[in-house]
């Protein structure tokens, strides 16, 4: 295959018409040919500027040199060292802003497409049947994970990689946290990905007990008191929905993004074999511009309805992946900006019938750097929609620091933890992730529960 240096070897789609249709995945990742031309673009740079730029500090030109040389398993093993979850991190981290922002072939022409890279490995290690390394011998020490989504899940493989004994206490039927019940499935395939990455991190020696709800079936204090666990790590991630407290936000049809996207994802409403109650919705009103809104959104567009995107401020200042904003507008969703919401309207069974919204404007720009947005006086306007879905951000859920003496919380109610070694105010108690950030982005989330490993070690080690 002919290889121009400054261009990216692209990745094949599903025709937009075709996939919002259906939930298969949208993007179809890199074949071997395709992997191995897009691999000898790397520079393997001395001083690799996009190791820097990952969070849990993959060594990439050292991994992409072993699929330049086709040699898939050494590639994997080279990932592996420093990642519990690559299928995932492959198709859902935002490398544009991480290693492929400072990746040195990007200044001329485009930079190296390393998370379809790190995808490519990782599925086809998976369909050769290639396992992560376990460790040798077991060193007699117990710890305990609550939660397991990428905080977790990263913190369990890295411990059991070093030889504890590790649990997860999951409060859900199924593990996965946020990869099981809040990323579609044509992002983020669950049986083919998700359910074998959490099998890879049970090989390595990690049990998983679900339908356990730290805080109501156990305490922290008991697991490390009563049930003989050397340190607990808290990856409960950040599952409480926030409301924007306007009138008629408590009709029928509305919804926050975590339960219809828990719904589809979880319980599988977007499949016809399964009975699970969700509204489709003829014409359907997102409220938020985030990566969730935009997972809301398309997910609502399969279902069958005409979506709307209301966001406050300009497209400029969208939080979501500029990809994903590219496919929701390739597939048809609507984006009106610069609107907010005033009023929900309710017909006589109290059922959504419309909502009022109001224009904005830019003025300066807020702590956040987004240039703030402004209502213009008497520019209200009824969007005409049946459903509303809520997707403004999400904070932690209190039963956990509201059960556990010593822990400390800050005033968006997260765990207040030290981002090196993730320590919280109480001994022996770690924490990482959505329930420390609030809600943030996988990879984030996974750097952290690596920082608390790496503490949970120094200190059992001691």
């Amino acid at each position: 295959m002919e290889v121009d240096v400054l261009k990216r070897v692209p990745v094949r789609e599903q025709e937009p018409k075709v996939r919002a249709t259906n939930f298969d995945e949208v993007c179809l990742g890199y074949n071997k040919e395709e992997a191995v031309a897009e691999a000898s673009r790397c520079l393997q740079c001395k001083n690799p500027q996009c190791v820097k730029g990952c969070p849990v500090n993959i060594n990439i030109p050292g991994f992409i040199s072993e699929l330049v040389k086709e040699n898939v398993e050494g590639a994997y093993q080279v990932i592996s060292q420093y990642s519990a979850l690559p299928s995932v991190c492959g198709r859902v981290c935002p490398q544009e802003s991480q290693c492929e922002a400072k990746c040195i072939r990007g200044i001329k022409g485009d930079a190296v497409s390393i998370g379809k890279l790190e995808r490519f490995t990782a599925d086809t290690a998976r369909e050769m049947g290639i396992k992560p390394t376990k460790a040798e011998k077991m060193n007699g020490k117990k710890v305990a994970v609550i939660g397991s989504g990428p905080a977790g899940l990263t913190c369990a493989g890295d411990l059991a990689k070093l030889g504890y004994d590790v649990t997860i206490f999951e409060a859900l039927h199924k593990a996965g946290g946020v990869l099981s019940y809040g990323i579609p499935e044509f992002r983020l395939p669950k049986n083919k990905v998700v359910d074998k990455e959490v099998e890879n991190v049970k090989s390595l020696g990690v049990k998983i007990e679900t339908n356990v709800v730290i805080g109501k079936a156990t305490t922290v204090d008991e697991l490390l008191d009563e049930e003989g666990f050397d340190a607990v790590f808290i990856g409960s991630g950040a599952g409480l929905p926030r409301f924007m407290g306007i009138p008629g936000e408590n009709a029928n049809g509305v919804f926050s993004a975590n339960e219809y996207l828990t719904r589809s994802n979880l319980m599988k409403a977007f499949d016809d074999t399964y009975e699970t109650p969700i509204i489709a919705g003829k014409k359907v009103a997102v409220v938020g511009g985030g990566n969730v809104a935009m997972d809301a959104a398309r997910t609502a567009l399969r279902l069958g309805a005409e979506v709307h995107i209301v966001y406050r401020r300009s497209e400029e200042e969208l939080p979501a992946r500029v990809e994903e904003v590219h496919h929701a507008k390739e597939e048809g969703i609507i984006f009106d900006l610069l609107s907010n919401p005033v009023e929900i309207l309710e017909d006589e069974e109290g059922n959504v019938k419309g909502m009022t919204c109001i224009r904005m404007e830019l003025g300066e720009p807020d702590e956040s750097g987004r240039r703030r947005p402004i209502e213009v006086k008497g520019s209200e306007f009824t969007l005409d929609v049946d459903t509303v879905i809520m997707s403004l951000g999400t904070s932690p859920n209190p039963l956990i620091s509201s059960t556990t003496k010593g822990l400390d919380i800050n005033k968006r109610k997260c765990i207040v933890a030290e981002e090196e070694n993730g320590q919280t105010s109480k001994a022996k108690v770690y924490a990482g992730g959505d329930a420390v950030t609030g809600a943030a982005t996988v990879i984030l989330a996974m750097g952290a529960g690596k920082a608390a490993a790496k503490g949970i070690h120094e200190y059992l080690s001691k």
